[in-house]
């Protein structure tokens, strides 16, 4: 059985509208109109147990909707969603138990107070015993590199260093379903990197499913092999990341540095240019025409520096979504 199960998922929200003015005030009070936004439509998936999938889309695609959904803050307006064999909306102990959800644009834990305090209080909550807590807090605070940093109030910490104590919290319980809300978000690469480390050792360690959102599409490739699109509140994409790019990216990155400045109208003879740098100019080329175009810029022009990879992967579903194209 898939641990998430999603049919025919949709949220709606109402949304008074109200004109300026006081006599529009009135009336707004007295006879209020709405119109309905459809933030979620019909959107079905499953998820199996151990899996690490990705969830993309542009803001305001559904994403966060989508997850408030899958852990119980939002109430769906139809369909069915069980996670762990529970109803989200229930909001029942033994689910509450079994998941944990993290938003890099929220915390949990307490400000001034240092944050093995706050770690203490979420034992409590959750129940789990002295020797089960030392035991965890040990394993976690070694996994993510915060030794010495739990006795420092959390104003005092790195914005790295409260993320990492942020997924400490949340996995403090071992939940079976992790969900991930821009986890990331507002990092340094350093930061970044140890978080996709971290996460990717914990779900090899204990199968954990993890369900991530992210801007950053480092995150993505880094640990998901499958991933979900979402386009104005409709699931666009269920499928492996590769196949993804191969059916809709049909560009290769063809960087060039010239051995002189060339003008854009000339460079653009050649093919479609994505940016320039001086001197260094990366073209987006068609992979029927990649040989050609090679061909061409160096027998007509004095190259120092050329190197030819794929399209990047926010590139192209950046075109996909722009276009309406998955």
């Amino acid at each position: 059985m898939p641990i998430i199960e999603v049919e025919n998922l949709s949220k709606t929200y109402p949304v008074a509208i109200k004109e300026a003015g006081f006599k529009a005030t009135l009336t707004h009070f007295f006879r209020r109109q709405y119109r309905y936004i459809k933030a979620v439509q019909d959107v079905s998936f499953n998820i199996e147990s151990g899996e690490v999938v990705g969830f993309l889309g542009p803001n305001g695609a559904g994403k966060t909707t989508t997850l408030k959904m899958l852990t119980g803050l939002v109430h769906p307006s139809s369909g069915t969603v069980r996670v762990a064999g529970y109803r989200p909306f229930r909001r029942q102990t033994p689910f509450l138990e079994k998941m944990s959800l993290v938003m890099g644009q929220k915390q949990q834990l307490l400000w001034d107070l240092p944050a093995l305090d706050s770690l203490r209080i979420n034992a409590a909550v959750y129940k789990i015993s002295d020797r089960a807590f030392n035991e965890r807090l040990g394993e976690l605070t070694e996994m993510l590199s915060l030794q010495g940093k739990l006795e420092q109030p959390v104003r005092k910490l790195s914005l790295g260093e409260r993320m990492k104590a942020e997924l400490l919290a949340a996995l403090l319980h071992q939940p079976q379903v992790l969900f991930l809300d821009e986890p990331t978000l507002g990092l340094d690469v350093n930061a970044q990197a140890a978080v996709r480390e971290f996460l990717r050792t914990y779900n090899q360690r204990y199968q954990a499913t993890i369900l991530l959102t992210s801007h950053y599409m480092a995150d993505i490739t880094a640990l998901c092999d499958r991933v979900l699109i979402i386009h104005q509140g409709q699931l666009m994409y269920d499928g492996k990341l590769d196949e993804l790019l191969e059916r809709f990216s049909p560009y290769s990155e063809v960087r060039v540095e010239f051995a002189h400045t060339l003008p854009r109208e000339k460079l653009s003879d050649y093919a479609e240019i994505e940016s320039i740098e001086g001197r260094e100019v990366r073209f987006l080329v068609r992979r029927e025409e990649l040989t050609a175009t090679v061909s061409r810029i160096l027998a007509q022009t004095e190259v120092l520096d050329l190197s030819i990879g794929d399209s990047p992967i926010e590139e192209t579903i950046g075109r996909l979504f722009s276009a309406g194209a998955v």
